[in-house]
C-alpha cells in the first residue's frame, strides 16, 4: 500500500528578540555610512542588500515569503496617494516654468534686495524662491550665488550670508507643497500633505522669526549708502525678461494651489488643475506649442523650448539654466525609486514584528511626549549623520515611530513635523552629506563656517523638543481618530 504523502507543517512564528530586531537597523547605518558616505555608491542597491538581511531575520522568526510580500504591498498601497502627489508635483513644476510663473516670481523677488539689510533680504529672497519652486538646491544655485556676489561687493560677511541663504532656501524646502521632502514626511508619518504643512508653521515661523532677528542685529554694520551691483543678477534679470512675457495672470496657478490648501480641497485634483492652467497659459502668453507643454510635463522644462524673437538659447547663463531646467514627472522617478526601496525594507521589518519590538523598547524608555519627540529627533540625526541623506532621515525614523505616536494619542502630523525639523534641515549642516557638499561648493564657504549662521536649520528641532516637553503645538487624537489610525496600521 502506497505511503500517504506527508504535508510539511508550517513553521511556528515567534516574536523577534531585540537583538534580531535591531540588527537590520545597525547594519543599514553601517552599510549606508560606508557605501554612500565614504564610497559614494547609490543608495537604492544598498537598501535592497539590507532588505535581504531583514528578510532573512523575518524568515528566522517564522515569517513566510508571502507574508513579507504582503507587508511590502501594504506599505506601498498606503503610500501610493502621496507618491502620486510627488509625480504630479514634477508635472506641475515643469509647466509652471514653461508658463513663466516661476521665472516671474524670481524676476521680481530678486529686485527687493536692500544692501543695508543684506542678511535679512538674503533669507527672505531665498525663502520666497524656495517656497515657489520647492527646491533648496535650486534656490542656492541661483539666488544664493547672486546674493553671495552682492555680499562680496558690499563687504558683508560671506559665511553669514551663506548661512542666511541656506536657511532661507530650506524654509521653502520644509513647507512648499512642491518640495519632495515636504511630500515625503507625510508619507513616512501617515499624515496628509496640507495638514502637515499647516502644522509645520508651529516650528518654522518661530524659527524664521528668530533667524530674522539674528540677521537684523548682525547686519546693522552695513553702510546705508552701499549699492548692490552684481553681474550675475543683472544677467539673470535681463535674460529672464528676454525669455518670458510677464502677465499678472501668471499668478493664477499659484493662487489655485494656495486656495486649494486654504479650502482643504483634495491635493491631487488641485495640483492637476494648476498644471493644466499653467500649460494653457504657456501656450497663450509664451507662445509654447502643445508639444512643449507635454514635454515639460513629462521631462521638465528646457530653455530650448523658448522661441521668442531675438532669443538665443545657446547664450543663456548657467545660473538661469540651473534655475529653470527642472520639473517633469520623469525627474521625480529617482525619488520614487528610493521610496519604494525604503518601503520594501519597512514592509518586511513591520511584518516580521521587528519594528514593533524596537518601538516597544523605545516607548518603555520614552515615558512622556517630550521624550518621544526627543527620541525621534535623535533618530533622525543619527540617520542623517550615517547616510548623509535627508530622504533616509525622514523615511526610516518615520516608519519606526508612526505607530508609537498614534498609540500615545498623538496626531501623525506631530511626527511628520519633527521629521522635517530634525531630518530635512539638519542634513545640509553635515559636511560629508551631499547637501552640505553642494551648498559649500555653490557658495564658496565651508559647511562649518556657515553652520552657526544657518539659524533655521537647528532652531527648528530645538523648538520641536521644547514643544514636546511643554505640550505647546502638540496635536492630540480623539478616541475615534486614534481607533481609525490604528485600524489603518493593522
Amino acid at each position: 500500500m502506497a505511503k500517504a504523502k506527508e504535508t510539511k507543517a508550517p513553521r511556528a512564528k515567534r516574536t523577534p528578540t531585540f537583538l534580531e530586531a535591531i540588527i537590520p537597523i545597525i547594519v543599514m547605518l553601517v552599510v549606508l555610512t560606508i557605501g554612500k558616505g565614504i564610497m559614494g555608491l547609490a543608495t537604492e542597491p544598498l537598501l535592497l542588500l539590507v532588505t535581504c538581511l531583514a528578510a532573512f531575520i523575518a524568515w528566522r522568526v517564522g515569517t513566510t515569503w508571502d507574508e513579507m510580500m504582503e507587508g511590502i504591498c501594504e506599505k506601498t498601497a498606503k503610500s501610493m496617494p502621496s507618491i502620486l502627489i510627488l509625480i504630479v508635483v514634477g508635472a506641475l513644476v515643469g509647466t509652471w516654468v514653461l508658463s513663466g510663473t516661476i521665472p516671474m516670481l524670481v524676476y521680481y523677488g530678486v529686485q527687493i534686495v536692500n544692501p543695508q539689510w543684506m542678511l535679512v533680504t538674503s533669507f527672505l529672497i531665498c525663502a520666497i524662491v524656495s517656497v515657489c519652486t520647492g527646491t533648496s538646491w535650486g534656490s542656492v544655485a541661483t539666488m544664493g550665488v547672486a546674493l553671495m556676489g552682492i555680499a562680496s561687493t558690499l563687504g558683508v560677511s560671506l559665511p553669514a550670508t551663506a548661512g542666511a541663504v541656506v536657511a532661507g532656501s530650506y524654509f521653502g524646502d520644509k513647507i512648499s507643497p512642491l518640495s519632495d521632502t515636504t511630500n515625503l514626511a507625510p508619507i513616512a508619518a501617515g499624515s496628509q500633505l496640507y495638514e502637515h504643512i499647516g502644522h509645520m508653521l508651529w516650528t518654522t515661523v518661530p524659527g524664521a522669526a528668530i533667524s530674522l532677528v539674528v540677521y537684523a542685529i548682525a547686519g546693522r554694520g552695513v553702510a546705508s549708502d552701499a549699492t548692490a551691483t552684481s553681474d550675475s543678477v543683472s544677467t539673470m534679470l535681463a535674460q529672464l525678461e528676454q525669455m518670458f512675457d510677464w502677465n499678472i495672470l501668471l499668478l493664477l496657478p499659484v493662487l489655485l494651489v494656495l486656495l486649494g490648501s486654504l479650502l482643504k480641497k483634495p491635493t491631487l485634483p488641485v495640483m492637476m488643475l494648476s498644471t493644466v492652467v499653467a500649460g494653457v497659459e504657456a501656450m497663450i502668453f509664451q507662445g509654447a506649442t502643445f508639444a512643449n507643454v507635454i514635454t515639460a510635463t513629462a521631462s521638465g522644462f528646457k530653455v530650448s523650448m523658448i522661441n521668442r524673437e531675438g532669443f538665443d538659447s545657446t547664450n543663456v547663463a548657467f545660473e538661469v539654466t540651473k534655475l529653470l531646467e527642472r520639473g517633469g514627472m520623469n525627474g521625480i522617478m529617482s525619488t520614487c525609486l528610493l521610496v519604494f526601496c525604503a518601503l520594501c525594507f519597512a514592509g518586511i521589518m513591520s511584518k516580521s514584528g521587528c519594528l514593533e519590538v524596537i518601538l516597544h523598547k523605545i516607548l518603555a524608555v520614552s515615558k512622556s511626549t517630550g521624550s518621544l519627540v526627543l527620541a525621534t529627533v535623535v533618530s533622525c540625526m543619527i540617520m542623517g549623520l550615517s547616510t548623509g541623506n535627508s530622504y533616509m532621515s525622514i523615511l526610516i525614523p518615520g516608519e519606526l515611530f508612526r505607530k508609537g505616536y498614534v498609540e500615545r494619542g498623538l496626531h501623525p502630523k506631530n511626527l511628520s513635523r519633527t521629521l522635517e525639523d530634525a531630518g530635512t534641515v539638519f542634513v545640509p549642516l553635515i559636511p560629508w552629506s551631499a547637501a552640505g557638499a553642494y551648498m559649500a561648493s555653490c557658495l564658496g564657504v565651508e559647511v562649518l563656517e556657515f553652520l552657526p549662521w544657518a539659524v533655521l536649520c537647528y532652531v527648528g528641532f530645538i523648538i520641536a523638543i521644547i514643544y514636546g516637553f511643554t505640550g505647546i503645538g502638540i496635536a492630540k487624537l480623539s478616541e475615534e481618530e486614534k481607533a481609525r489610525y490604528m485600524a489603518e496600521m493593522v
